[in-house]
């Protein structure tokens, strides 16, 4: 497989490029309503989560005019951690995938983590995830809680 993350180049993306991240995260949320198009993706994303603090950081090859990769995150702040990063979600092409592109885009949270001047770095992964698990441990995440939800 080429070892494409030399020439990609990771960005923050604002509201304007919203829909080259598209293709990216319906790898990762594909069959979510607001998925159902570029169009209706980004108008969820700048209208409804961008307000919230949401933000998008991408991975783009040379020519190609979509993210091959894409995280969303924002920073919060609770009792229990402080100021910290959270990532909503973290995603790579399928046809890109063990390129490197998702450890360009954690090394750039990591490093916007520091900038933000937070004390940690959170994220929640499906438990089937087996793969991404491997990633997040690999760069130095430990698994510290169980996440547990309900539908109202």
């Amino acid at each position: 497989m080429v070892e494409l993350s030399q020439t990609a180049h990771v960005k923050e993306v604002g509201a304007e490029e919203t829909a080259r991240t598209y293709a990216a995260f319906c790898a990762l949320r594909e069959g979510r309503p607001v998925m159902a198009s570029a169009e209706s993706f980004t108008e969820w994303v700048n209208h409804t989560q961008r307000p919230e603090g949401y933000r998008v950081v991408a991975a783009f090859l040379p020519g190609v005019h979509d993210a091959v990769a894409a995280a969303g995150f924002r920073v919060l702040h609770q009792l229990s951690k402080a100021r910290f990063l959270y990532v909503d979600d973290l995603v790579t092409l399928p046809s890109h995938r063990a390129n490197g592109h998702a450890g360009l885009i954690f090394g750039w949270l990591v490093d916007e983590a520091r900038r933000q001047g937070c004390e940690q770095l959170h994220l929640d992964s499906g438990h089937q995830r087996f793969d991404a698990h491997r990633f997040y441990l690999k760069h130095g995440m430990v698994i510290n809680a169980h996440h547990f939800s309900m539908d109202v």
